[in-house]
């Protein structure tokens, strides 16, 4: 088997997401879920990290890795990901060492 098709298979052991920085595939517990969610305050639409993986609605997935937040926001993944047309602020930059 070469390394490029060890590189695409995903693992076996429950359930498998996709990072939007890197696109490679990998379990769930090895990524951060980002989801929207509305600013109590003033009611903006924000990005933030899901800590339970339980919050409702659409999630985006994606490696607790410096690098793939960086290529997610440079590929604009995040909000495609999301669904998210509108600016958004992104508090899940600053969570995301914390998940």
């Amino acid at each position: 088997m070469t390394s490029s098709l060890r590189a695409c298979e995903a693992p076996t052991d429950g359930p498998v997401r996709t990072c939007v920085g890197c696109r490679r595939k990998d379990a769930r517990e090895a990524l951060v879920r980002l989801v929207v969610d509305r600013a109590p305050l003033d009611g903006t639409l924000r990005v933030v990290v899901d800590e339970r993986r339980s919050l409702p609605g659409r999630g985006a997935w994606v490696h607790p890795d410096p690098r793939c937040y960086e290529l997610a926001d440079k590929r604009r993944a995040v909000g495609r990901a999301l669904r998210i047309t509108s600016a958004v602020e992104h508090v899940w930059q600053d969570n995301a060492g914390r998940a």
